[in-house]
């Protein structure tokens, strides 16, 4: 039986990106050996959208109050790379990885799955 899910964030400098995740989003982790972090993630849920385009994957993180996030995460120096956007859906936006990479971040406005 399935239980659980691995996400894998590809990184030009995953040590600085570890320490975000550890220090600045303060994520629980194990250390799979030689400072290899694994973190443990807020309760997931997982969506597929039609394309026209190649198959490809997002990571959003979700909270209850985007902007208040952000206000958090900018005071601890994180760079955020868009404007907070209003859907009928759910207020978006993302921010910079230390390694470069970019993790979106949204407020849902719908029902949410993870709360099952």
């Amino acid at each position: 039986m399935i239980n659980g899910a691995h996400v894998i964030l590809h990184s030009t400098d995953a040590d600085a990106d570890r320490a975000f995740l550890r220090d600045t989003l303060g994520y629980p982790h194990v250390d799979a050996g030689a400072g290899w972090l694994i973190f443990r993630l807020p309760p997931a849920e997982a969506a597929v959208h039609p394309t026209d385009g190649e198959p490809r994957h997002e990571l959003y993180l979700m909270c209850n109050n985007v902007r208040a996030t952000v206000a958090e995460l900018e005071a601890k120096g994180v760079e955020f790379t868009r404007e907070v956007t209003e859907h009928n859906w759910g207020k978006v936006t993302s921010f910079r990885l230390p390694g470069g990479g970019e993790i979106g971040l949204y407020e849902p406005l719908h029902p949410v799955a993870y709360t099952l």
